[in-house]
């Protein structure tokens, strides 16, 4: 049975079904390549990952370092937009997809808005640029999204950056992301006032889901690939699932 929620919850807009990176695995990751797949897949909500470049540009990218995903070297953060607008994003990943660059945020903003698709938009700083990036991605998201419907739940892993977030855009949702319950979790997402808590998937139990849920939380988990998970996590009424998997796990419209 799923947990009980509060009789006057206002109706979560994001869909349960989120395509992880664009696309999960099935094309190069955080690039508006993987966006095109997932929705040639059926998907309409989507996670990214978000950085500040060393001059100021917001642009998709998970890793601190340019290496695994790029033709690049070193930190990404620190490179100018103008460097990392020339990388190759793809071809590490297949010969189709050679030559596709690292979006920005803008250009992401257009093609979802375009679209009517919705974003959890990860706030990935590199390391001593929490808050700039916070407050950047915030700002920067306001006037995006500006007469949108629904705009991005924002998320992160560094209270820092959502407390950022919050000072700059406090409208905008949040949500604390959480690889462990670490001491202090719960106060410091109070804090917050995160709209959501976006948990590993291991972590998600019927106690912590209502818990949540009386709280008027919404409980997000990632990143689930594995079809007797996800069929434990629906069974509990998890408020949104977050998969690599897109290719088997279809994303009925909810």
């Amino acid at each position: 049975m799923s947990a009980m929620r509060p009789a006057r919850e206002a109706p979560w807009p994001y869909p349960r079904w989120i395509a992880h990176r664009g696309a999960g695995r099935l094309a190069p990751e955080n690039t508006l390549a993987a966006f095109r797949v997932g929705a040639a897949h059926g998907y309409r909500g989507f996670e990214c990952d978000v950085k500040l470049s060393a001059d100021g540009v917001l642009f998709l990218m998970h890793d601190s370092g340019l290496e695994r995903t790029t033709n690049g070297q070193g930190a990404a953060g620190e490179q100018t937009w103008s460097a990392l607008s020339q990388l190759d994003a793809g071809s590490w990943h297949g010969h189709r997809f050679a030559g596709e660059p690292l979006p920005t945020l803008t250009a992401l903003a257009r093609w979802i808005r375009a679209n009517g698709f919705r974003l959890d938009l990860e706030i990935k700083p590199t390391p001593g640029e929490e808050e700039a990036t916070g407050h950047a991605v915030a700002l920067a998201v306001r006037e995006l999204w500006a007469g949108a419907e629904v705009p991005p739940l924002l998320t992160s892993f560094r209270p820092e950056s959502l407390l950022a977030a919050r000072e700059a855009a406090p409208e905008l949702p949040r949500g604390l992301l959480l690889d462990t319950l670490w001491d202090g979790w719960e106060a410091i997402e109070h804090g917050l006032e995160c709209a959501a808590v976006v948990t590993h998937h291991g972590l998600m139990d019927a106690a912590l889901l209502a818990r949540l849920h009386e709280q008027g939380k919404r409980a997000l988990v990632y990143t689930v690939n594995d079809a007797d998970e996800a069929r434990r996590l629906l069974a509990l009424g998890v408020d949104g699932i977050v998969t690599d998997a897109i290719d088997r796990f279809a994303p009925a419209v909810d």
